[in-house]
């Protein structure tokens, strides 16, 4: 999973793998999960979990903007993340990266809910067993104040790297870019995933 802030909106990605074990039981699994119109998050951990978990942060966001009269913001919903994995953290194997554009503050904002609850707003996330190869590499090639397109190389380039890296890391590479115009989405075949930098 990888997200990345620019002026005005976010890229998120993710590839399509889902794995039990050394079995894959999905190779086509979309884990970029809208949660508003503006809001998406990446799942990564238990499938069953993080599924659970985003259903109900659906409701409740649904529930707040009728409430209060305005849309939800990146930070509700990342609160209200934060709030079911720290409350069930003993029993939850969920970690999720939260972004959108956010109506408030004009921009794009990037939080991460690690597993066990904590919340964190960051302009650049990466998540799931894949990310162990990019730490490196994303200290190396981010750059503050990139621009959109940078961004989607960069988030592709991220994902390619996890899927040629990490067993548990595999399929196609799914893109998502969020800002104020709406959401626009690419899908990036395992032969059409960039061969070199």
């Amino acid at each position: 999973l990888c997200a990345v802030e620019f002026d005005g909106g976010v890229v998120i990605g993710a590839d399509s793998r889902t794995s039990m074990g050394t079995w894959v039981a999905n190779r086509v699994t979309d884990k970029l999960t809208p949660v508003t119109d503006s809001i998406f998050c990446c799942r990564s951990g238990s499938a069953a979990d993080t599924q659970a978990i985003t259903d109900i942060v659906k409701y409740r966001l649904n529930f707040m903007e009728i409430d209060q009269g305005r849309p939800a913001s990146v930070r509700d919903a990342a609160w209200a993340f934060k709030e079911i994995a720290y409350e069930y953290r003993d029993s939850l194997m969920a970690g999720l990266i939260v972004a959108g554009y956010d109506h408030q503050s004009g921009g794009g904002q990037v939080w991460t809910v690690p597993v066990g609850g904590m919340c964190v707003r960051q302009p650049v996330s990466i998540g799931g067993s894949g990310s162990t190869f990019l730490y490196g590499m994303m200290d190396y090639m981010y750059k503050e104040k990139m621009a959109q397109a940078d961004c989607e190389k960069l988030v592709t380039q991220m994902v390619t790297q996890a899927i040629r890296r990490d067993g548990s890391s595999g399929g196609c590479c799914r893109l998502a870019t969020i800002t104020k115009n709406g959401v626009e989405r690419k899908l990036f075949l395992n032969n059409e995933l960039p061969t070199e930098w």
